[in-house]
Formats: C-alpha cells, structure tokens, sequence
C-alpha cells in the first residue's frame, strides 16, 4: 500500500511527538529504498549511499525532539542525504585545501598552533551553548542552515514557514549569537593576540550562512 506524503508527515509527527517507534520504522521502510538510488545519483557507490541514508536516519531518531518543527519530512529527507552526498562528493574528490603566497588566507581557516586550535574549540563549544539558548523555531532554522546546509527557501518548505519568516529568524539568531559571543571574542582579544583570528573566524561562520 502506498503511503503519501500527508501520511509520511502524520508519522513523523508521531515519532517527533510521541517517541514512536513503530512510526520511526514504518517511515524508514517506506523511504530507505528511493533515498539510497537518490544517494547513489551522486556518489555512484551503493554501499556509500547507503551508510549516508542510514546516518541521516540515525541522526533523526536521535534528534527527534528536536525536529519537532519539521512538517515536511520526505522534504528534509531529500534534502538532507542530497547535501551529505555532497559532502562526501567534496571529501572523496582528489581535491585538496592547499596553501597559497598569503598567509592570513590560509592562516585563518587553518593552524598548526595549539594555542589557536584549542581557542577555535572553545569558541564552538560556546557557539554551540549559545544556539541551544535560542527559542526552539530559531534553533530549528540556525541548525538547518549552518549545520545542515539547507537553503532558507528549503527550510521554508520544510517548516511550511515563509521565506521571508526564515530569514528575520536567522537574521536574528545571528545577530543574538554574536551578542552572545562578543565578551568571550573581546576578553580573547586583551589576553592574546590570536583573538583577532576568533573574532575573524566567528563572523565567517556565522555570516557566510546568509548568502
């Protein structure tokens, strides 16, 4: 029997809502299938496709409360294993991040300094504590942007929010986070020199997410 997406989306909500298992696999069963031949589209190797639709899978059971705002499952679903079929597009190509002339280029993406890697790990974990303080809705929509790669019209399907809904809530979640964060870059910035590197780092993360 063919379950439409209506269907789909009272599953998830049940699983998102109620914890229930039964829905979780009856959904899996019912996607696995078409999102590993989706995967395979793009990574053109049947048991990497279907490791990432199985993650993606994982990740879901594991973080249903959180998505509790995702209205459109099958959407998402797609669009999350297109973009983890990217990523390991990108990963297993045989192109490599190399070096260039200028050194602050390639010298605020990367470091060899300890001091630094364990300044840009503390900024992360703040990162991360500080998005946890967003209302839920604004979480929603600042994790599936940054974290997830989703483009605010998708997210927009995804929640059944407007485009222009999405965007004030990450307009907004930035513009919190970096008010958040902003004692923690200054206080860096008095005690050493690599803060610069923070505060640089921080505004690409958090701006390159609006364009």
């Amino acid at each position: 029997m063919r379950t439409d997406k209506t269907d789909m989306n009272d599953l998830w909500q049940r699983v998102s809502k109620e914890n229930d298992q039964r829905s979780f696999e009856e959904l899996f069963h019912h996607c696995y299938k078409g999102l590993v031949r989706f995967a395979e589209g793009y990574v053109h190797n049947h048991e990497s496709a279907e490791e990432i639709v199985s993650d993606i899978f994982l990740k879901l059971w594991a973080g249903r409360e959180t998505y509790k705002d995702v209205l459109h499952i099958e959407k998402y679903l797609f669009t999350a294993v297109r973009n983890q079929s990217l990523n390991y597009q990108r990963k297993f190509s045989g192109y490599r991040v190399v070096t260039t002339d200028d050194p602050e280029q390639y010298g605020v993406l990367s470091s060899h300094d300890p001091y630094k890697a364990s300044e840009w790990k503390e900024l992360l974990a703040r990162l991360d504590k500080a998005v946890e303080m967003l209302p839920p809705r604004r979480r929603k929509v600042f994790q599936l942007i940054r974290e997830e790669g989703f483009k605010p019209k998708e997210v927009a399907e995804i929640m059944n929010l407007s485009h222009r809904t999405v965007e004030k809530q990450l307009f907004t979640a930035v513009k919190t986070l970096h008010a958040i964060l902003q004692p923690y870059l200054t206080s860096q910035q008095k005690t050493a020199t690599s803060g610069v590197d923070a505060a640089v780092l921080l505004s690409l993360l958090l701006g390159t997410i609006l364009h």
